[in-house]
């Protein structure tokens, strides 16, 4: 993995950290992320007039993947709500990360790529760091927990988001290969929009939009920046490196989450958040050394 796709990857990571941190600080996260991208897809449209580059027009091909990523990803986002509304923080984290494990089977098999085994062992080292940074301690039970309550229903809903997420990881490949990562970014932001405000037509949500915007509007403004960070930032690394590569290098977050954690917020590290942290470190050094 070269210097500008670590440093892509890495910014990324930050940004999503600092939207996640914008997420959990709001009153209904569904909504409340429906705002953000609504915030995100304004700041693109404000871009698209300053643009040297006109856009180029998107084959069907293109749009067909970016649909399909948009399906995945907002479907990624409320598997990832179930699981940690219904359920225990860390059986269901550790067990939402296990797109780490499909991304590289699908990229050797659709994408054709290869990884070398420096890369091997740093996806492993952190994978197995965001599996353990949510466990609440360094046991052989707390390690087989998560796998023991296969039948727990948020359990289910944390491994359908992994598996559904490495789906949408191929598919955003495939788009920032064949079209430029700018606006094929554009193009995801905009059908991710259409389906999550299809979504959110049920008569469940009914009155929450705007009590969400009236109780967090100045959140909500202030995330459309960071989100949009976090996307271009991705997709541009995404463009220059291996899909199995950019996928683990942006566990990094849980380094920025820990930092965070510990210099603003004066959160203890605790034993299992250092390993796991030390792990994904390890991990990014060996991708970028052998990648």
């Amino acid at each position: 993995m070269g210097s500008l796709a670590l440093g892509f990857i890495v910014f990324s990571s930050l940004m999503h950290v600092l939207w996640n941190v914008q997420v959990k600080q709001s009153h209904d996260k569904t909504v409340f992320i429906w705002w953000m991208f609504i915030a995100s897809s304004f700041l693109l449209n404000l871009l698209l007039p300053w643009l040297t580059v006109p856009f180029p027009r998107p084959t069907l091909a293109v749009l067909m993947l970016a649909l399909a990523a948009a399906i995945c990803f907002v479907l990624y986002h409320l598997f990832n709500g179930r699981a940690y509304r219904d359920g225990d923080l860390s059986l269901s984290y550790p067990l939402s990360q296990t797109s780490m494990i499909y991304v590289p089977i699908w990229g050797a098999l659709v994408l054709h790529e290869t990884i070398t085994v420096s890369g091997v062992l740093g996806i492993l080292c952190i994978a197995a760091g965001a599996y353990t940074v949510q466990l609440p301690r360094l046991s052989w039970s707390a390690l087989l927990r998560p796998v023991r309550n296969l039948g727990n229903s948020s359990v289910q809903a944390a491994l359908a988001a992994g598996f559904i997420y490495s789906i949408g990881s191929i598919l955003d490949k495939k788009g920032v290969s064949d079209y430029s990562p700018f606006y094929f970014t554009y193009l995801l932001v905009m059908m991710m929009v259409v389906v999550m405000t299809l979504n959110l037509c049920r008569r469940r949500y009914r009155g929450r939009v705007m009590r969400e915007w009236r109780c967090n509007q100045r959140l909500i403004l202030c995330s459309g920046p960071i989100m949009l960070g976090s996307f271009l930032s991705f997709r541009y690394g995404l463009s220059l490196a291996p899909v199995s590569y950019a996928v683990a290098v942006r566990q990094v977050n849980v380094l920025f989450g820990v930092l965070i954690g510990v210099v603003f917020l004066k959160e203890a590290c605790g034993q299992v958040r250092s390993v796991a942290a030390l792990m994904i470190l390890i991990g990014v050094v060996l991708i970028r050394m052998g990648g």
